[in-house]
């Protein structure tokens, strides 16, 4: 029989190069089971979400398929859930804050793919310029790294991706550090919170104000951040795994560490991933599992989530990265992981929510701009996208 597996492409721009690896894996999988055929298609990664509601309305949902977005599949009852794909063992591989991430009404459906967690890169180079010795390990000490790069002339002393590109992912690390987020207490989205306005507010006044961050934060999005990174036009910024083998390449003398809280220390590391999901609509739900099973095991998570551009998802397969010295500088990622904090990406509404913050949180933190109005404004959206997700 076949199973239909639909999974992104990746170009090879910064930012976007994350190994494909999936034709190994078929084969593999073929010949150890001769009854299942893959046909796998690969869609650009800008389109994976498109394409794959389109299928579904159709009719045609694959049989499993890579995507951001999970949770309406869910709530519509179109989905194997973990229980239903692994046996006992393989679901408690999963590291567990990427389970809960993907959990809908106490079942998980999301099944964490290519994790990444990021990190404060900065210039090594630019910093013993500037005499800025070793990571900034509070917000006091990121500005005065700041302050003391743009007095030696670096364009952009930190790069706050504020741009629609991923302005969520910028923000949250921010409101992390600064004991916010994006929810509260009960998982409900919770954006006018008094750290959320003091985080941004603190950026607004001590940071854009002096031009830390560039000319425009706001429309600087994650693409352009690296490449600037690259050519030594940024100092410092929060970035993925990726970054690393770009900047090995390129030979920028760089360095990464634990993205700082707001008043010193560590602040909790943010989660991404992106998500598989099973489809019950073929009926194969016995063929899904075995082939989940097989690319979450060991072997195989290690050698596609495991290089230099993501991570593991599974306890296994991250005690081997860490220990393997081929991929000993994934180390302080991998580590992160078990303390993850995600979006709201088991929201009906975030796809909804996440669109608005991007186009306007930038803007709290722009001069003239007000953090608690803008904050204000994102609850505002979010009851909105929550009733309109409840009536689809």
């Amino acid at each position: 029989m076949k199973l239909d597996l639909l999974v992104a492409s990746y170009d090879k721009s910064v930012g976007a190069s994350l190994g494909d690896q999936w034709d190994s894996v078929v084969s593999a999988f073929e010949k150890q089971h001769s009854g299942i055929r893959i046909d796998l298609e690969r869609v650009p990664y800008d389109r994976i979400d498109k394409t794959l509601a389109q299928r579904v309305a159709e009719g045609r949902a694959p049989d499993i398929a890579q995507s951001n977005v999970f949770a309406p599949y869910a709530e519509d009852g179109r989905l194997y859930n973990m229980t239903q794909l692994f046996d006992i063992v393989t679901q408690a591989d999963f590291i567990r804050s990427f389970v809960e991430a993907g959990t809908v009404d106490d079942a998980t459906y999301g099944i964490p793919f290519l994790a990444s967690t990021p990190r404060l890169f900065y210039n090594k180079e630019l910093f013993r310029r500037a005499r800025v010795s070793g990571a900034p390990r509070s917000w006091d000490q990121l500005r005065a790294a700041a302050r003391a790069l743009k007095a030696i002339g670096v364009k952009t002393p930190y790069g706050l991706q504020f741009g629609p590109e991923a302005a969520d992912d910028e923000a949250l690390s921010w409101l992390l550090a600064a004991g916010g987020g994006f929810t509260g207490e009960f998982a409900g989205y919770d954006f006018a919170t008094s750290a959320n306005t003091e985080a941004l507010t603190w950026l607004r006044d001590e940071f854009v104000a002096e031009g830390l961050a560039g000319a425009d934060p706001a429309k600087l999005n994650r693409t352009d951040a690296y490449a600037q990174f690259l050519r030594g036009e940024i100092g410092m910024l929060i970035a993925h795994p990726l970054l690393m083998g770009a900047a090995d390449q390129a030979k920028v003398p760089y360095a990464h560490a634990a993205f700082p809280r707001k008043d010193g220390g560590a602040a909790p590391p943010l989660g991404l991933s992106d998500w598989l999901m099973a489809f019950r609509r073929g009926g194969h739900r016995k063929e899904c599992g075995a082939f989940l099973s097989f690319l979450y095991g060991e072997k195989s998570a290690l050698a596609y989530g495991g290089s230099q551009s993501a991570l593991p998802v599974t306890y296994s397969a991250s005690d081997a990265a860490v220990g393997s010295p081929s991929e000993q500088p994934l180390s302080a990622f991998v580590e992160q992981l078990a303390d993850a904090h995600f979006a709201p990406v088991n929201m009906r509404s975030w796809p909804a929510v996440r669109g608005t913050i991007r186009t306007d949180v930038g803007q709290a933190v722009m001069k003239g701009g007000d953090p608690g109005a803008v904050l204000a404004s994102l609850d505002e959206s979010a009851i909105k996208a929550d009733m309109e997700a409840a009536t689809a």
